[in-house]
């Protein structure tokens, strides 16, 4: 089959589209999988450039997102049959520890993720447990349903199961531009929240404004804990989504209302920011730290997709050929929405 594949870390021009062996047939419990689409996460590039004490086995396929069709199906499998469409849920769980016995599949003991510690999906084929696999409505096109899994999750957890964002809240997402940033927003928005976002792009703080946002703050430009709090008349955020790290921690920490929470799913500038220990106790503020989701919020999260109460947002689609492209252009934030590939 036809793959995309990294021998080394480094840039995308480590990258190569190249005949690799097919994926394995399904075992029990298994199912193979003919993509269509997968679409780009800026975790693709942190594992094409190296994760720090996160083993990467090479040669590596990445890519978390896709969807296609089943191709066949392993002993056992009795709710996928070959030729349903299906999406890829790329968070996987032994389903035996103590965390997903308690239903809560993110925290697993073995937890990983598809494109990060086993072969992704910019590949032709993939056999994957079936349970993570999931029909798509026939209304809904492969090529959206590639595109949200790992960022919609993500911010699902980070807005409703970790947050527990209430109707009337005020919520500040930091990057807006990003895959889970926007998602947040979304997600946000649909529980009833008031919406703020910052950026260093006046362009995409637009677009924020054009999807629902009621004011963004440019981080280059503005002194963004001191607008903030103009903003909600010096009271300060209920929640903050800070997938940023060093660059806007201590912004976070200011900008944060008494009593409030920061969620964090990531750390794009950087994993050790400066921090004001005050701040946390004598405001009380809750620092809520979330990753993927857990099988029930993934489930609620489709249903709101798929009944159109949640937009997918696509910026462009290319060859897996143009891979480089698109993994050049996310690095540069000239994006809005997700990237996808064709496979």
């Amino acid at each position: 089959m036809k793959a995309l594949v990294f021998e080394a870390h480094g840039g995308p021009e480590r990258l190569g589209v190249v005949e690799t062996p097919d994926s394995p047939p399904p075992g029990p419990g298994q199912a193979r999988i003919r993509l269509r689409y997968a679409s780009l996460n800026h975790l693709d590039l942190f594992v094409l450039e190296g994760l720090p004490n996160v083993p990467v086995p090479l040669p590596q396929i990445p890519g978390a997102d896709g969807a296609g069709e089943i191709e066949s199906v392993g002993a056992g499998v009795e709710d996928l049959s070959p030729g349903d469409r299906v999406l890829v849920q790329p968070g996987l769980f032994c389903g035996s520890c103590e965390w997903c016995r308690a239903g809560q599949q993110s925290l697993c003991v073995s937890f990983q993720i598809v494109g990060e510690h086993v072969p992704g999906t910019f590949g032709e084929l993939r056999t994957l447990p079936a349970r993570n696999l999931f029909r798509v409505p026939d209304d809904f096109p492969d090529l959206e349903a590639a595109a949200f899994p790992l960022t919609y999750q993500t911010a699902w957890r980070m807005i409703v199961g970790r947050a527990a964002v209430r109707p009337g809240e005020t919520v500040l997402i930091h990057g807006i531009g990003g895959g889970v940033a926007w998602a947040a927003l979304e997600i946000a928005r649909l529980c009833g929240a008031r919406v703020f976002a910052t950026s260093s792009s006046d362009r995409k703080l637009e677009e924020a404004r054009r999807a629902g946002a009621e004011g963004g703050f440019n981080y280059r430009s503005e002194d963004v804990g001191r607008e903030a709090r103009k903003a909600t008349g010096k009271r300060g955020f209920d929640v903050i989504v800070d997938c940023v790290g060093e660059a806007t921690w201590m912004t976070s920490l200011r900008a944060a209302a008494r009593g409030g929470r920061i969620v964090t799913c990531g750390a794009t500038t950087g994993p050790n920011p400066a921090e004001e220990i005050r701040l946390i106790f004598w405001k009380q503020i809750s620092i809520l730290g979330s990753t993927m989701a857990n099988d029930r919020e993934f489930r609620e999260m489709l249903g709101a997709v798929f009944s159109r109460r949640l937009p997918v947002r696509v910026d462009s689609v290319l060859p897996l050929a143009d891979a480089a492209e698109g993994y050049r252009r996310l690095a540069a934030g000239e994006h809005q929405g997700k990237i996808v590939f064709q496979i």
